[in-house]
Order: structure tokens, then C-alpha cells, then sequence
């Protein structure tokens, strides 16, 4: 069994606290999730449909302040069953019973004014309105995007996690290629996905997992990712997952085609992995996100499938599967070593062909690099 990667999260905190320091702001809110989780260990429940929430769940989250340990305000219930190994810090229990409102204002009281507070992004509007209550006309910044400067570089101990939850989906995805046969349902092949994906050691799958077939005369809706539909001969059958080992997340795709490829279909499959490619090649030190993409784009443009090439070329990918910055063209981010972005480039042309790549790829000195291993050979099951 593969020990666990341990963080200096202490030391994660003290950059951020230099970063709040130059950017002029006293303290930093921020809510359960992927910053929280990356600077001070607290574990993330797995997502569900809906919410898990608690009495007073608005409160889940902690001060960061530079200088100083954490100051967590949790339910009890997650006090009780989410804190196996405690957490840095001072943690207050807020109890159902308890008034949520003035804990809230009394931790909040103990730390001072403040005048200017980064808020994580995705902090509940209640929380919102009760930091606006004790901090009085303090001015509210993002602090995911001050997060997200130290995030988006991934250090080697956070590229080894990485690195082994995209073998996972490799691995995931070797399980059950040869499954992918006329008859079988997308149902059944994505509920055999998320079942190798959890015995080969993920914690969970990183988002809802989609499979989906595409072929010519078909009448499928293209925004529906699984259904019950069976799958057909003459189809492309696209896969769409990831993997999280130790709260980091890999995203993968490929697509498998039932029976013998026509012409159109082997065309469109190595125009996308021309672009794929392209993309890869576009990847260094300097070059912008938006560069990027447009390298992957033209391929498809080029080759007169532009219109059916309807989404972005990628994300920046770690504790959260869709990170900043986007491989996209509104994005002009600048690369850096380190960072970790999905080049996943299709044709979705419904009625007619599908097909997709989609791997992680990480900015070295000397270029992209893909972490995934799984090839990009087209394949053809009977």
C-alpha cells in the first residue's frame, strides 16, 4: 500500500500570509473546499447531488490570518466525523443548538478590525452577509484568486499524486475497453468506470462520469453525457472521467469505435489527435493559455470541423478538477513550470461522428508533458 503524502502546510500558510500582506489585505475567509483543503489538510467530503449540510452548515470554514494558526468554525457533526486527524489551529464546535450567529461574531470580534477581507469564492451568501455584519463596511476581495497563484504551480510531491491518479484512469479505462460492445448500455460501461476506478484505489471519481456514443443516423441529444441507451454498431463511443487520490484529481477520455470504422470517422479520429497534438507542442514556459488553444483549434478549423468543436481545449486541473487558469481563448494567462492543464480537443458532430482525447499535461521548462500513459491508437471492438 502506497504511504501518504504528507504537505507543509504551515508553510503553504505563510506564503499566503505574504501574499495577503502585499496585497493589503487582514484576513482571509475561506470555506470548506480545495484552498482550504490545501492549506490546512481538512478533508473535503465527496461531492453528492444536492448538499450535505448540517444545522448552522453556512459557518463551515476558517480565518487565515498571516502570522497565525487557523481559526476553524465547523457543525458539530463535522466536528464529530470529518476531523479524524484535527485539523491546525483553534477549531469552535458550533453545536445545533447553539446561536451560529454570535459565535460567528464573537470569533470574529477576537480578531480585530478589519478593512479589507479575502472571501473564498465559493463561501456561502449567508456567511457572506454575517461577515459583512462584523466587519462593517470591510471591502471583500477574492481570495481564491490570490489561492489559485500558489495552486496553479504544482510542486514534485503534488505531481506524483497527480501522476498516479491519471494511471488510474488509465488503468480504469483498460478494464473495460474490451466491454465496449453493441448491446452493452453506456448505463452499464460507466457504473463499471466508477467501480474499477474505486477498487484500484481512488477515493472517489473527480466528477460525474460520462459515456456516450455518436455515429452516423443516430438522433442523440448532444448535451445528454450517459443514458440507458444500448449502445450500436457503426458508433463512437466516448468515455469522459477521473480519478482523485488524496484530493487530487485526474481527468481522462477517449473514445473506442464499434465495428469497422468508415472513412469520414478515421479521418475526424486523426484530425483530432493531430490536435491533441498540436496543443502539446504549443505547451512551454511563456506561451498563454490562450495560445494554446488556438494551436489545438486550428487543426480542427483547418480540416473543416470547426463548428463541431464546441467547447474549450482545456482546464488547469489539482485539488479541483476545473482550475484557473482555462485553456481557453478568453484566457491569456502566461505558462509556468509546473503548471497542470487537460488538452482534451473533439468532433461532436451528432448524426454523423464523435470523437475525443483527453489527458493531463504538465508545463516543463522544455515543454508539455503528458502524464497519462494510455495510447491514443484508434481502436475498433466487433
Amino acid at each position: 500500500m502506497t504511504a501518504q503524502m504528507t504537505f507543509d502546510y504551515a508553510a503553504r500558510r505563510a506564503e499566503l500570509g505574504a501574499i495577503l500582506t502585499s496585497e493589503g489585505v487582514d484576513l482571509a475567509w475561506l470555506p470548506t473546499g480545495g484552498d482550504l483543503e490545501y492549506l490546512t489538510g481538512l478533508q473535503r467530503r465527496v461531492p453528492t447531488f444536492g448538499d450535505v449540510n448540517y444545522t448552522h452548515g453556512w459557518v463551515a470554514g476558517a480565518f487565515i490570518l498571516p502570522g497565525r494558526d487557523p481559526i476553524f468554525l465547523l457543525p458539530r457533526n463535522f466536528v464529530e466525523f470529518d476531523l479524524p486527524d484535527g485539523v491546525p489551529g483553534e477549531v469552535i464546535s458550533v453545536d445545533e443548538m447553539d446561536d451560529g450567529d454570535a459565535l460567528f461574531a464573537q470569533a470574529a470580534a477576537a480578531l480585530g478590525p478589519a478593512e479589507r477581507i479575502a472571501v473564498g469564492a465559493r463561501t456561502w451568501g449567508s456567511a457572506i452577509m454575517r461577515l459583512l455584519a462584523a466587519f462593517g463596511g470591510a471591502e471583500l476581495v477574492d481570495a481564491s484568486r490570490l489561492v489559485n497563484r500558489m495552486r496553479r504551480i504544482k510542486t514534485p510531491d503534488e505531481l506524483a499524486l497527480m501522476k498516479r491518479a491519471c494511471l488510474l484512469a488509465d488503468n480504469a479505462m483498460a478494464e473495460v475497453s474490451d466491454r465496449v460492445r453493441a448491446g452493452v448500455t453506456e448505463l452499464e460501461l460507466g457504473e463499471e468506470v466508477n467501480y474499477h476506478l474505486l477498487r484500484l484505489g481512488a477515493r472517489t471519481w473527480s466528477f460525474d462520469t460520462a459515456v456516450w456514443s455518436m455515429g452516423p443516423g443516430d438522433d442523440r441529444d448532444a448535451n445528454v453525457r450517459i443514458s440507458q441507451q444500448a449502445l450500436r454498431g457503426d458508433s463512437g463511443i466516448s468515455f469522459d472521467f477521473g480519478a482523485v487520490i488524496e484530493g487530487y484529481c485526474s481527468d481522462f477520455g477517449r473514445t473506442i469505435h464499434i465495428g469497422d470504422p468508415g472513412e469520414e470517422y478515421r479521418r475526424v479520429y486523426e484530425v483530432v489527435m493531430a490536435a491533441q497534438q498540436a496543443g502539446i507542442d504549443a505547451v512551454r514556459p511563456g506561451a498563454t493559455a490562450a495560445a494554446v488553444h488556438r494551436a489545438t483549434r486550428k487543426v480542427i478549423v483547418e480540416a473543416g470541423y470547426g463548428d463541431w468543436f464546441r467547447h474549450r481545449t482545456g482546464h488547469c486541473i489539482g485539488l479541483d478538477v476545473h482550475e484557473e487558469p482555462f485553456i481557453s481563448p478568453e484566457d491569456n494567462t502566461p505558462l509556468e513550470a509546473g503548471m497542470t492543464f487537460t488538452i482534451e480537443p473533439s468532433v461532436f458532430w451528432p448524426g454523423r461522428v464523435g470523437v475525443r482525447v483527453e489527458d493531463i499535461v504538465v508545463c516543463t521548462p522544455s515543454g508539455g508533458v503528458k502524464l497519462n500513459e494510455y495510447p491514443t491508437d484508434l481502436v475498433a471492438n466487433d
